[in-house]
């Protein structure tokens, strides 16, 4: 019987999150339309084998063809600073910066432990109504469902896949995700911190 429950509640998560991001989701840098702010969710940049994180690169590759194309004027790096071991937007705005990104350009958000942290920040926080979120496309559409119950116009631009069997993990990972989205709304869930405000010109 638990199996069965868990089975429709992942079918329906990822019904309802897929169906939000439908016709809001770019791979051309072309066609996108203009958002004054992109976000860039954090990942880890390597793997556990020490070997670099095919996510990770493929983001900073996509926010990098962004924000060259002039399709954001700013980036919000969102990620985990949960230790002083780890710090995910200081190692995206490395990378940012050495792929030619005017500093001036980037904004860090170091409490994006999650997506749903990531993006409700984005408005408690960057008083950012609208968004270009920049991610793997299951992310994007799963962070463009949380905008749309937080109040905030989102897009996704579609940075490169990882194959399926490389990617397996994640997938089956982000299946449960869905379903944490509902079960956060359902409960009430509010981001691990929120803080003072920072201002976007």
């Amino acid at each position: 019987m638990l199996l069965i429950i868990l089975l429709l509640a992942i079918f329906f998560s990822d019904r309802v999150i897929s169906k939000a991001a439908r016709g809001k989701l770019y791979s051309s840098t072309e066609a996108i339309p203009y958002n004054k702010t992109g976000l860039l969710p954090g990942t880890s940049k390597y793997l556990v084998e020490g070997h670099l994180n095919p996510y990770y690169t493929y983001r900073i590759d996509a926010a990098v063809r962004l924000l060259k194309a002039g399709k954001i004027r700013y980036i919000i790096i969102s990620g985990d600073n949960s230790s002083i071991y780890y710090n995910e937007p200081a190692l995206m705005r490395a990378d940012l910066l050495k792929a030619g990104i005017d500093s001036s350009c980037i904004y860090s958000d170091y409490a994006g432990f999650r997506t749903f942290d990531s993006v409700v920040r984005l408005k408690a926080i960057f008083s950012q109504d609208s968004v270009t979120v920049i991610s793997q496309p299951f992310q994007n559409e799963r962070a463009i469902y949380i905008a749309s119950r937080e109040g905030i116009a989102a897009i996704g631009f579609n940075a490169k896949d990882v194959g399926t069997r490389a990617g397996f993990k994640v997938q089956v990972r982000e299946k449960l995700a869905r379903v944490k989205v509902f079960i956060d709304y359902l409960f009430g869930a509010e981001p691990k911190f929120l803080g003072e405000k920072v201002n976007i010109p």
